[in-house]
């Protein structure tokens, strides 16, 4: 079983050396590619103002976030459900750099690096050239983001957890539908081995041979013309 989580979170601003902190934490578990329906999602009291251009971002506001825990409330649950699994996000370094801040303000050893899984990178080596934010990758996947109005963290999870198994290969491995006794298709299953496969060779109508002949008789010199005569 290969366990892993996918996390987001939301803050005051881009750099925790200038005073921006966490105010919100969202992670959901996925085992072997797939969301477990396992997730984690907290607002925090940042302690102190949420600038309006960040508003605009993820639509939180000081006041709606006066009554909420200080992150070092929320810290133990955090790492309880984070375990010492991969931790996934899209630009993982950013969220990486705040958790490390908020760690180090509550005295905590931080998630080490070699845990981060970037899907930003993935997708920049998948699409070099091309825009790979989230909103860009679920657009390419086919990914339905018609509730993403605001940078929610929990939602921004459940998205990015559809774009990362894209970005591994887009099927659950060891996975292949099943099919029962009377051929008709049941769902999934885990695949035993090779699956045998009845040879159907394609025959050609004696009419169908006609019309080509008839077409090649209309080119100059087919290069192919003389292979039935060949040894």
């Amino acid at each position: 079983m290969s366990r892993a989580l996918i996390l987001d979170t939301e803050t005051t601003g881009l750099d925790p050396a200038t005073g921006d902190r966490v105010l919100e934490v969202a992670a959901i578990e996925v085992v072997n590619l797939m969301p477990t329906g396992r997730h984690f999602h907290r607002l925090i009291n940042p302690e102190r103002d949420v600038p309006p251009e960040a508003s605009k971002v993820h639509g939180f506001t000081a006041s709606m976030l006066a009554d909420k825990p200080l992150f070092a409330a929320i810290l133990p649950e955090l790492l309880e459900f984070l375990g010492d699994d991969p931790v996934i996000a899209h630009n993982a370094p950013f969220d990486f750099k705040f958790l490390d801040y908020e760690f180090d303000r509550c005295g905590t050893p931080r998630i080490p690096r070699s845990r981060m899984v970037d899907t930003l990178e993935m997708a920049k080596k998948r699409f070099p050239g091309l825009p790979n934010s989230l909103d860009a990758l679920c657009r390419r996947f086919g990914i339905d983001l018609s509730a993403r109005t605001t940078h929610n963290a929990l939602l921004d999870v459940q998205l990015l957890g559809q774009v990362y198994l894209e970005l591994m290969g887009g099927k659950q491995p060891g996975l292949a539908l099943a099919t029962t006794l009377g051929g008709s298709r049941s769902g999934l299953a885990a695949t035993a081995g090779p699956v045998a496969r009845t040879p159907r060779p394609i025959v050609n109508t004696a009419e169908e041979m006609e019309r080509h002949a008839a077409f090649v008789g209309k080119l100059k010199d087919p290069v192919w013309a003389g292979l039935d005569a060949a040894p």
